[in-house]
């Protein structure tokens, strides 16, 4: 029997942190095994800033993942988000020794090596570094350069940088809770891969996820990403103005931003009012449904200029430039009722609310096609392409538990020796399988190691 390729990914995001199991079914889309979920304590705007709480919540979302899959989890793709990151365009070139060579992709990692070497500002590493069109010899606009001829390599790059103390506390969580890294990505990438599809990328497309504590931006043209940032305001920020312009407590503000929330408000007529319980034997508030919607128009319309500021920053009106596909919403602020609506009117752009459904299974839960866990696809589906066996059958874990249940039984089942048989040939194409990979390792896997490598030598 085949060895299931079972992927793990964890989204820490400053609301909830996403624990998700899943495989690829024999048609080739996301199967979901089991989800844990955990209100996220200790990270703000996307950064970790209490590492004990994190860790707990990371434990939690863990603990509940396995609980309903039947999977121990061994390691995880994270992603990585929050206020720090930012990405630059930056262009660079190699000289071939031998001109009459076929160009293979040991030049293109050589080339990628050479990016990786450029001088950051103090604290600031290195995350992704993604090549966008090649030029040989001259020859532009050429987008796989391997099997061509050329004695000059040259590439544009979408560089990503982050504070190397945050990615490390990242690091120091996942360890700290029993697990190892597999994967770092960046999260609007992620939300990319699960909710956009080929021809969206290759037409030009602006995905924006609103989450918690940020909003990410990411913009492809002709299939490759020419542009990201993020945005330290998302989903909690409205929740904050209610709480504040309402004069209530913030469970009641995110109820009321959920229930009856809208991004439009000249929806609500001034009757429309909702009542709210007061604390500890005050008076119920009374509260009007279109100082709400006014209330959250604001603050939307703030973060939609701002992302839109960056869209503009892309160079979107240029015709070369230009987003054919429009704009993705997608994240748990992608819920908010009418928000397409202002999107549209605010830019001008077509708009669509994206769900992660296209790449999961039919018989997927309706709550895992929501835009909250848009994130959480996308990083199971990075583990999946990194071919490891993120997690196993709780029932292998456990075997050497199984004979003392059998104690007092005569007959012992014939089939308990085959089985442990079976778990050493296991272990062998594991470990064959992890020798493959590790031969096809790009610049990120060894950026993984060197956190590791940090972590461990870390007093």
């Amino acid at each position: 029997m085949e060895k299931e390729n079972i992927a793990v990914g964890l989204d820490i995001g400053t609301t909830k942190i996403v624990a998700m199991i899943g495989k690829k079914n024999e048609y080739g889309k996301l199967e979901i095994l089991g989800v844990g979920k955990s209100k996220s304590l200790g990270v703000a705007r996307g950064v970790v800033n209490n590492i004990t709480q994190t860790i707990q919540s990371i434990q939690q979302a863990i603990q509940e993942a396995e609980n309903n899959s039947g999977f121990k989890i061994k390691d995880v793709v994270v992603g990585i988000a929050g206020q720090h990151i930012r990405s630059i365009q930056h262009t660079d070139y190699i000289s071939r020794h031998n001109p009459e060579e076929v160009i293979g992709g040991n030049d293109i990692q050589l080339l990628i090596d050479q990016v990786n070497k450029l001088a950051m500002l103090p604290g600031e590493e290195i995350i992704h570094v993604l090549p966008q069109e090649f030029k040989i010899d001259g020859q532009s606009e050429i987008k796989e350069p391997i099997g061509m001829y050329g004695g000059r390599l040259e590439s544009s790059f979408h560089v990503v940088v982050g504070q190397a103390s945050s990615i490390r506390n990242v690091g120091r969580c996942i360890q700290s809770s029993g697990i190892e890294l597999s994967g770092l990505t960046l999260e609007p990438l992620a939300s990319a891969d699960a909710v956009l599809s080929q021809e969206e990328k290759e037409a030009g497309v602006a995905l924006i996820d609103i989450g918690g504590g940020t909003t990410d931006l990411a913009i492809f043209k002709d299939g490759i990403i020419r542009h990201t940032a993020v945005i330290p305001f998302g989903g909690n920020v409205i929740t904050d103005d209610i709480k504040e312009g309402c004069s209530i407590i913030e469970k009641q503000a995110e109820l009321l931003k959920v229930k009856f929330g809208s991004a439009w408000p000249g929806e609500n007529k001034d009757n429309e009012i909702v009542s709210i319980p007061g604390l500890r034997g005050r008076e119920p508030k009374e509260i009007s449904l279109k100082n709400l919607s006014k209330i959250i128009h604001a603050r939307v319309v703030e973060i939609v200029d701002q992302v839109f500021t960056e869209v503009k920053a892309y160079g979107h009106e240029d015709p070369r430039k230009k987003l054919i596909a429009g704009i993705v919403l997608t994240g748990g602020g992608a819920q908010l009722k009418h928000i397409k609506q202002l999107v549209e009117y605010i830019t001008g752009m077509d708009t669509r609310i994206g769900y992660p459904n296209e790449h999961l299974a039919g018989n997927s839960d309706e709550e895992i096609s929501s835009p909250l866990y848009a994130t959480a696809v996308g990083l199971v589906m990075k583990s999946i392409e990194n071919k490891t066996q993120s997690a196993v059958r709780l029932d292998i874990v456990e075997q050497p538990k199984i004979p003392v249940y059998r104690q007092a039984v005569v007959q012992v089942p014939v089939y308990d020796a085959p089985e442990t048989v079976k778990e050493e040939d296991q272990n062998a194409s594991e470990k064959q399988n992890s020798t493959v990979n590790r031969i096809q390792r790009n610049f990120f896997d060894r950026y993984v190691d060197k956190i590791k490598d940090f972590l461990d030598n870390a007093e």
